[in-house]
């Protein structure tokens, strides 16, 4: 482990491996990420989580698709966490993942290589450090460094939705894509990766307000996508729905909305606390060392302030890939 400092200036065209779970939250980040002016895609990789890994997949095609977008690869990844039996979350993502909305039958496939050898080959070709955002389970990205430990230079950092110090969703102290595999996530924060961690703790806040889902249903073709997906979205948090997974892509862009604080953070891999992210706030393992920088507050206001504005820059963006 190592002590990290964090002095990333956004560019003007962000390259990015997006590793993804879709999943209802997971499609309306990934329809930010596609359509907005900063993001460079260079790969989309499904995993195993929301749902299994064939639907997850088969979701970001039908982003991709939708908006017309199909110049960025597709690969597959992981079915199954490393060591444990894999359980999806349908009952809140729905059968398919990506309920509320008909898509249209897809036209184009994922690419023949799996996701870590895509991810390879993406890393080993970019001129510079690249960043990963990861909003499923860490499985694929766990594997990468496993089985090529090589491309860690190629790495700038990695975005992890995941985790909590505050408490869980899963259970009493495990957040979803954590518990779902803990011995991945244990690899990733073990890694001595540049890691920014956004969990429960900022996404639990950052709401979509239910009258807001109803208003993003007249914003377009891409609002009544959005907002159909969210009205299926099985999950809720007051007057309104987390949007877990959009906070990755909101922080590459505002990461002025947020609060993010230095942590050593370790993964329980078994027991009772299974997929628990735990502080050393007190330091008495870490000898002062920190692995991750850990958002823990957002201004909530202004992310829904901000997800309204981007509705019709979506649209616009969307008509002209048409």
């Amino acid at each position: 482990m190592h002590n990290i400092e964090r002095n990333y200036i956004m560019t003007e065209k962000e390259a990015l491996i997006l590793d993804m779970d879709p999943g209802i939250d997971d499609a309306v980040a990934l329809s930010i990420a596609l359509t907005h002016s900063e993001f460079d895609l260079k790969l989309l990789t499904g995993v195993a989580g929301n749902v299994s890994v064939e639907k997850t997949t088969a979701n970001l095609l039908k982003l991709e698709e939708f908006f017309g977008r199909t110049d960025i690869p597709v690969a597959m990844g992981a079915k199954a966490p490393l060591k444990r039996e894999f359980k999806d979350a349908s009952y809140i993502h729905g059968e398919s993942g990506m309920p509320g909305y008909d898509f249209p039958a897809l036209t184009h496939q994922p690419i023949d290589k799996d996701a870590i050898e895509a991810m390879v080959e993406v890393l080993d070709n970019a001129d510079q450090a690249m960043t990963i955002v990861a909003t499923g389970a860490y499985t694929n990205i766990a594997l990468l460094l496993q089985q090529h430990p090589e491309v860690k230079p190629k790495i700038k950092r990695l975005i992890l939705m995941g985790g909590s110090l505050s408490g869980g969703n899963v259970s009493s102290v495990a957040e979803f894509n954590v518990f779902t595999d803990p011995d991945a996530a244990n690899i990733i924060f073990q890694s001595g990766l540049d890691i920014t961690m956004i969990g429960l703790d900022v996404t639990l806040k950052a709401l979509l307000s239910n009258q807001s889902i109803k208003d993003i249903a007249k914003m377009g073709e891409v609002g009544a996508m959005i907002s159909g997906v969210m009205t299926a979205y099985n999950d809720a948090e007051g007057d309104g729905k987390p949007m877990h997974d959009v906070n990755t892509i909101l922080y590459l862009l505002h990461p002025e909305f947020f609060t993010v604080e230095e942590h050593m953070i370790y993964v329980i891999t078994e027991g009772p606390a299974v997929g628990g992210t735990i502080s050393d706030f007190q330091d008495r393992w870490s000898n002062g060392q920190k692995n991750s920088h850990v958002a823990v507050d957002i201004d909530a206001k202004a992310f829904e302030d901000w997800f309204l504005t981007e509705i019709p820059k979506m649209n616009a963006a969307k008509a002209a890939q048409q």
